[in-house]
C-alpha cells in the first residue's frame, strides 16, 4: 500500500471519518501529524496545503485535501485506485 498522511486534531470528528473511510479501504497505517500538539505544525500545514482546515490528506505525493474531497474521490470510484498505485 501507498504511504499516507493526514493532519488532523485531537478533536476533529472529520479527522475521524476520512480515518473510518481509509480503513474501511484496507488502509492499515496512516501517519498522523497531530497539528495541534506540535510547535508549528498548524502553520506547517497551511505552508504545505494553503488550507486552514483539518484533516489535510495526502495519498504518496498527492494532496487529496480534506474529508469531503477523500469521500468524492470514493464515490467517483477514483479512490481505490489511487491507494494501490504504490
Amino acid at each position: 500500500m501507498i504511504d499516507i498522511r493526514m493532519y488532523c486534531t485531537a478533536f476533529c470528528p472529520y479527522c475521524v471519518r476520512a480515518e473510518m473511510l481509509l480503513k474501511n479501504k484496507g488502509v492499515g497505517e496512516i501517519t498522523k501529524i497531530m497539528v495541534d500538539s506540535i510547535p508549528d505544525g498548524f502553520r506547517d500545514m497551511i505552508e504545505l496545503t494553503g488550507r486552514r482546515t483539518v484533516p489535510q490528506i495526502f495519498i504518496g505525493d498527492r494532496h487529496i485535501g480534506g474529508f469531503d474531497d477523500l469521500a468524492l474521490l470514493d464515490r467517483q470510484g477514483e479512490l481505490d485506485p489511487l491507494l494501490v498505485a504504490g
